[in-house]
Parts: structure tokens; sequence; C-alpha cells
């Protein structure tokens, strides 16, 4: 019998069928569920204007892009002081305000309140200290240093500026017809003008109005002195043009530090 010759089967080794792309899917859901999770992390730490504006986006995608600005650093954060900040604005003038030279001389006669329109600043008169001459519609050199500061300070925020003059009840004395109505006016006009001389945008005046003596500070003594003063105001994010708050309305009132209120 022949020799028997050996039989070699050669077997392909199997390799394991493809896993599909079940995977690819879960993990995209991961990550977009990471993504959403720092998202909102990242909104809840946000500042409330943040918070508004990103709402807003979702509310009205169109409307919210034009009207939501970004700061200097590029923050995206929207650009004026909200109601919020004015208490800050406020000490930070009193603190600028403490600097002056003739600080002492002046201190009764500057008041700073937070109003529900924002932040009110008021340069009154007394018996001895004025920042107007008598029936003059110009500044003294009281008037424009205090100004000039408001000035300087305001300037570096983006937020509108609004100017008014009052007037005590006594009669102007001066020429023809012109009243308490256009002194009123020449001297918040006359304070507009130096501060957009000295550190106010030439944008940033949203109004001037003069309102004689409509708006006594003093309504029991309507010839008191500190009813002539110039009333600077700093609208907040959500204040209206025209909406002027009347003296007695509820507010944080108080002087600059350093004296009791006037």
């Amino acid at each position: 019998m022949g020799q028997a010759h050996p039989i070699i089967i050669k077997k392909k080794a199997a390799h394991g069928g493809h896993h599909g792309g079940a995977w690819k899917v879960a993990y995209a859901d991961f990550v977009t569920a990471m993504m959403a999770l720092f998202i909102v992390l990242w909104l809840l730490n946000s500042s409330k204007k943040v918070q508004e504006a990103v709402g807003g986006y979702f509310r009205d995608p169109s409307g919210t892009t034009k009207n939501v600005g970004t700061d200097m650093t590029g923050s995206g954060e929207s650009l004026s002081l909200s109601k919020d900040d004015m208490p800050k604005l406020k000490e930070e003038l009193q603190k600028r305000i403490h600097q002056m030279s003739n600080f002492d001389k002046l201190k009764d006669q500057i008041e700073i309140t937070v109003t529900p329109d924002g932040l009110r600043i008021e340069l009154l008169e007394t018996e001895t200290g004025t920042f107007f001459n008598l029936g003059s519609p110009e500044p003294n050199d009281n008037g424009k240093e205090l100004l000039l500061v408001l000035a300087q300070e305001l300037g570096k925020l983006p937020n509108q500026i609004s100017i008014e003059g009052h007037t005590d009840s006594k009669p102007y004395s001066g020429r023809g017809e012109y009243s308490n109505w256009e002194l009123s006016t020449d001297r918040a006009n006359a304070a507009r003008r130096l501060m957009q001389q000295t550190g106010l945008r030439q944008d940033q005046v949203a109004q001037v109005r003069g309102f004689a003596d409509q708006l006594l500070r003093r309504r029991d003594d309507p010839l008191d002195p500190s009813n002539r003063r110039i009333s600077v105001i700093v609208q907040h994010t959500a204040g209206k043009p025209g909406e002027a708050e009347a003296p007695g309305g509820e507010s944080q009132k108080s002087a600059v530090p350093g004296h009791a209120e006037a």
C-alpha cells in the first residue's frame, strides 16, 4: 500500500463584524448634553444684564441683536449702567467730589439721590453760596469747577444724561419778557455746553429742560434759595426720557458724605 499523504486544511481567521455608527450617535448626545450643562452653569453665574440679553434673544432674536452692545473689553455685556448700578455710581461720585479743592465750601450744596429714573445730582444754591451770579444764565467759578468734575466722571459712562434748570418763585426782574422760564432753561443749557466741552460726549445729553418754579424743592418756602438749582440726571438702562420725578417722591436721598444732609 502506498504512503498516505497528509491532508492540510487552511482556515481563515474570522473577523468580527463592524459595530456600525451607534457609538457616534451616543457620543454626540453626550457632548451636546455637556455643552448644555456648561451653558446653564455660565448663565447662572453671569450678571443680570447678560441673563436679560440672552433671554431677550430667545424671545426676539432679530430685535435683541440691535439693542445689545459690547463693552470695551469685549465681554458682551450691555454697555449702560442699570438701576442696580446707581448706588455704586453714587459712592464713586461722592468720593470724587470730596477731592475738590473747595469741597468744604460747597459740600452743603451738593445732593446726590437714587431715584426711579436713575441718579439725580443736584447743585443747590444758598444765601452765601451760588453756582450762578444773581439773574445770570452763565455759571460762576464754583459752578464751573463742579460741572467740570461731573463732566469728567459722567463722560466715562455710556448712559444718557438729562440736565434740568430750576428757579425759586421770585419773579425775574430783568429785561422785557425774559422770565424764570427762560432763565432756568438758559442755565440748564449753559451747564450742558460746559459739560460737553469738558467731558460729556456730544451725543450723551438726551434732554435739556427748564422748569422755572414748577418743581420747587421746598414747597413750604417758595423763595428758599435751594429751589434755585441745576439737576443732572444719569438715566439707567430702563429709563425713559421725559419721566421727571417731582421733588418729594420716593427715593434714596443723601448729601455728600462728611456733612449733614442738606
